[in-house]
């Protein structure tokens, strides 16, 4: 690697001076030049490879995106000296990755880093609706993103207030796909005339917008973690503003792709954009990733997309609205939605009411909706990752959320995960084994850069009452980063409506690489493609699998203990399932001793968790000090059919 290190140097004194100025890059590389500046002026010097050998590296230590690799990174501090005495200084934090576009052979845009193609996985991030986020609260948050084994954040004219979201980023090896808002783009939000180029018209505005492009890209071109400069959101820019665009950057940051748009389009100065938009926003059934073939399913890059609202658990319901609001849903519900058609959740409601049976209370409700949040997260992300090399990439619309909301959210504005958190951190682990609900068939996903040799994918599938309707197994090889389909599940007859897929991956010693279990319908989801429109595509029918409220209930054996760490306490919980039933959808929570609110942040090495008959897990998590606000931690869990404390 070869690198050029640029700076200006003013001098604000009266007087010629010399200055001398030394960067080093950690402990090994040290790079020095004198510059005679006259009084008030201002110059630009150049530290090249050309003029310092020691600018190239032989074997750097490069950056890596979450689940690739270690995001390594450098040091460089410069000074400049005037008689012997340090004036000034600056110090920046840098990494060495080479990122590249490409299109596939059917026009899809995909990106790849240091040489390697990844799949984009990730959402949509929004500050808080105050910007009131410190510097902990968005630690917490890209903490998050790399536990859920996202890669990827995108800010749609949301560039952070300060450098630390960067940083972080940086830190935790999460990409940052970052761009212009679409509130230029539509009347309603610019208050002014638009075209099919939105509202950017003037010459004047042109020069003013592009100026605000370069300043923005100075200020965060040397985070290792942006990954692309997006020109616009919902349309193309106009064709002279998207050519003073690229010159700009092609003098500033050349080292990075460019999109032009995040929607389907064709530009006239630089092509096909590669990417689509086409939605969904709202509830669609799992399903639909697999069968859609035209708008948001698993084809290509859709840059923001998902199935529409994910309530929170019932704790944070509690704590976002009074209590004469709780239950039954009502207008306070909606108030915590969106806007226009996402100012309900009367279409969520029908799935869940249709496809689990209505809830008679807010904990029922909220369980019901977790089971749901989950299902639907994972089938999109699964979707994506088994349907590769046809898939390029996939973000959540949205990440997080600016106020407490029901809407778009993987984690709610108190930093509590939901059902949907899970459901995207287990379909995209980088070793994972995952059911297509089109052909049945299932896929082992190794993401990883080494080979798995030996493993053995099983899949069980039973009813109700746990009894095995089918059972296979295969012994297999998975070469790195590649797919494999093992096994082609057959119809079944459960004697009801509901059974489930039990599949996993074991190593050649026993030890459970990855497990996944599906709860499923003899009468599958119907999505009706003839009324779908631009924001979701409705259900003509939806899966029967109210039967769920008929498992046989089941009790466990659960022991836990907190630990003291240096940043506050983890939690060890054991797991056994003494029965001969499944124990379905498990949720662990911690809470506080006297508010009895929810901890959060919290990192879980899992939840939501099912236990075949016999089975045992250990789970731990991770409770900052600040999650619970000086309160003694208290351990609750309970499940679909398992009787909690």
């Amino acid at each position: 690697a070869s690198f050029t290190v640029d700076a200006t140097l003013r001098n604000d004194s009266r007087r010629e001076v010399t200055a001398v100025v030394v960067g080093t890059i950690g402990e090994d590389i040290r790079i020095e030049l004198e510059e005679v500046l006259e009084p008030r002026q201002a110059a630009q010097i150049q530290f090249s490879p050309d003029h310092f050998e020691q600018l190239v590296i032989a074997q750097p230590r490069l950056w890596w995106p979450n689940n690739l690799g270690e995001p390594n990174l450098y040091d460089l501090a410069l000074t400049v000296s005037v008689d012997g005495r340090v004036v000034d200084s600056q110090e920046l934090t840098f990494g060495i990755r080479h990122v590249e576009d490409y299109l596939t052979e059917e026009g899809y845009r995909g990106y790849a880093v240091n040489g390697r193609k990844l799949l984009i996985r990730g959402g949509g991030w929004v500050d808080d609706l105050l910007l009131a986020d410190d510097d902990r609260r968005l630690e917490d948050q890209i903490r998050y993103v790399r536990q859920m084994n996202l890669n990827t954040i995108r800010l749609e004219g949301f560039w952070g207030s300060s450098h630390k979201l960067f940083e972080l980023a940086d830190r935790y090896g999460i990409l940052v796909m970052i761009g212009w808002s679409c509130q230029w783009e539509w009347e309603e939000y610019l208050g002014g005339p638009v075209d099919e180029f939105g509202g950017i018209d003037t010459a004047a505005e042109m020069e003013l917008i592009t100026d605000s492009l370069r300043d923005q890209v100075v200020w965060l071109r040397n985070h290792p973690s942006v990954l692309v400069w997006v020109l616009a959101s919902d349309m193309l820019p106009r064709p002279e503003l998207e050519r003073r665009y690229r010159a700009a950057l092609a003098e500033i940051d050349p080292t990075r792709p460019v999109l032009a748009s995040c929607a389907v389009s064709v530009s006239d100065v630089s092509g096909p954009s590669g990417v689509k938009m086409n939605g969904p926003y709202e509830w669609v059934p799992p399903n639909y990733w697999y069968l859609d073939r035209q708008r948001g399913g698993a084809y290509g890059f859709n840059t923001e997309t998902g199935p529409g609202p994910q309530p929170p658990p019932a704790g944070s319901i509690r704590r976002m609205m009074p209590q004469e609001n709780w239950w039954p849903i009502d207008d306070m519900w909606e108030y915590h939605c969106g806007r226009n058609e996402f100012n309900t959740l009367a279409r969520y409601t029908k799935a869940l009411d249709s496809r689990y049976g209505p809830a008679s209370d807010l904990e029922e409700f909220a369980r019901k909706a977790q089971v749901a949040n989950y299902e639907g997260m994972r089938a999109m992300f699964e979707a994506f990752s088994i349907r590769r090399p046809a898939t390029t990439g996939i973000i959540q619309w949205m990440l997080n959320s600016a106020w407490p909301e029901m809407y778009w959210q993987l984690y709610d504005h108190y930093l509590v995960p939901n059902g949907a958190f899970y459901g995207a951190r287990d379909a995209s682990r980088p070793v994972n084994i995952a059911f297509d609900y089109e052909d049945r068939g299932v896929v082992v996903v190794n993401d990883t850069s080494s080979p798995l040799a030996g493993v053995t994918a099983g899949v069980r599938v039973f009813d109700l009452q746990s009894a095995v309707l089918y059972e296979e197994s295969q012994s297999l090889d998975v070469p790195a980063e590649s797919l494999r389909r093992v096994i082609t599940v057959p119809p079944v007859s459960p004697g009801g409506r509901v059974y489930f897929v039990d599949a996993r991956i074991t190593a050649a010693d026993g030890t459970l690489l990855a497990s996944s279990l599906y709860w499923l319908s003899t009468e599958e989801d119907v999505p009706d493609w003839e009324r779908s429109e631009w924001f979701y595509t409705p259900t003509a029918r939806y899966a029967d699998l109210t039967g769920l409220a008929r498992l046989p209930r089941v009790s466990l054996d659960v022991e836990h203990r907190f630990e003291e760490t240096a940043d506050g306490q983890a939690i060890h919980v054991g797991l056994a399932n003494p029965s001969d039933k499944l124990a379905f959808f498990i949720e662990l929570e911690v809470v506080g001793a006297d508010s009895g609110q929810l901890a959060a942040p919290i990192l879980w090495s899992d939840n939501y968790i099912s236990l075949a008959p016999g089975e045992r897990r250990q789970i731990h998590g991770e409770i900052p000090a600040h999650a619970l606000a000086g309160e003694a931690p208290v351990f609750h869990y309970a499940g679909i059919n398992v009787s909690g404390e």
